[in-house]
């Protein structure tokens, strides 16, 4: 009992009891411009392919392809990041496809942006994952292990050529020591000073790209471990941020989201650049596989997820959801 009325004086609850009152006092929202949506497209396809782990998720043709970025664009998303699958035939030891101009990465980047213009970010995925016969996201020595520095001079070579097709974005994704150095000068020596990097900064060797593996259709043997990092480690994450930083990234990202949301805090709480995270593959399929048998509530599920990636401290969000989700909100 107190002096002005009954116990409890303090009633947080008057600030939840109608949709209209929690809008009001909402400390996070949620805007389809956050959005990113990744998408693949692979070669010498003539009707999109599902991915059997990630339903409702398809290898796009070029055409669906730039359908998928118009859809996009007219639900509000910011960006399209773009994966391409070439033919197996076309893999090798050096992932040449990804440096071809003709490869399916860069026909798609021209195909995308001859759509959208600049009114949709183009962003493209640099790493040679998707065109190596090994699967690695880089060159091999005589031993079989990936050799950082010859990776690196594909990947300026990749950096030139996804610019000349049209990319406003690019993403080195395959976590070597100075890719974003290299890419940066990569792209200043051939006039591209106003194409952005998004820095992979903190990509962890995770579980939870298993589904993305069969989307890209990956060729990989044994693992990642000795270049993604450590999901026991932060400070790691935040050492690479630093190094990034110096080296010219735009914008960095945090892969996964959902489990590392205390890294991408980290993160977020350190930097004044843009950051990203990725709802990567194995997120989405929990959730459609859990949808899909009844146990939770697909929708809203799908916005709890986003919406805690954006209070952690996101300012973009790459999800498979993205056109959807952001159709939800408009």
């Amino acid at each position: 009992m107190t002096e002005y009325g009954t116990f409890p004086g303090a009633r947080p609850r008057r600030l939840r009891t109608t949709p209209a009152m929690r809008r009001m006092v909402a400390e996070t929202r949620l805007h389809p411009a956050d959005l990113i949506l990744p998408a693949f497209v692979r070669e010498g396809i003539s009707e999109p392919v599902g991915i059997g782990s990630m339903p409702g998720v398809v290898q796009h043709t070029r055409d669906t392809l730039k359908k998928a970025a118009v859809e996009a664009l007219e639900a509000g998303v910011s960006g399209i990041m773009l994966f391409g699958v070439p033919e197996d035939a076309k893999k090798d030891a050096l992932g040449t496809a990804g440096t071809d101009p003709d490869g399916i990465l860069q026909v798609a980047l021209r195909d995308v942006r001859a759509e959208v213009g600049d009114e949709l970010i183009v962003m493209s995925d640099l790493c040679l994952d998707e065109f190596t016969d090994h699967g690695h996201c880089g060159v091999l020595d005589a031993e079989g292990r990936v050799d950082n520095d010859a990776t690196l001079e594909r990947y300026a070579e990749m950096a030139q050529v996804q610019a000349d097709a049209g990319a406003h974005v690019v993403g080195p994704s395959g976590m070597m020591d100075g890719q974003v150095g290299v890419v940066r000068d990569a792209l200043d020596t051939i006039g591209k000073e106003d194409v952005s990097i998004l820095a992979y900064t903190a990509k962890y060797s995770s579980a939870f790209y298993g589904p993305f593996r069969e989307a890209v259709g990956s060729s990989l043997t044994g693992d990642r471990k000795t270049y993604q990092q450590d999901p026991a480690n932060v400070r790691e994450s935040l050492r690479e941020l630093a190094l990034d930083l110096e080296e010219g990234a735009d914008m960095v990202m945090v892969k996964p989201a959902g489990p590392y949301l205390d890294v991408l805090a980290k993160v977020a709480e350190s930097v004044d650049v843009p950051v990203a995270a990725y709802q990567i593959s194995g997120e989405y399929a929990m959730i459609e596989a859990a949808a899909e048998r009844g146990w939770i509530e697909r929708d809203r599920a799908i916005m709890e997820t986003l919406l805690g990636i954006k209070r952690a401290g996101a300012n973009m969000i790459l999800t498979y959801w993205a056109t959807e989700a952001a159709r939800w909100m408009r």
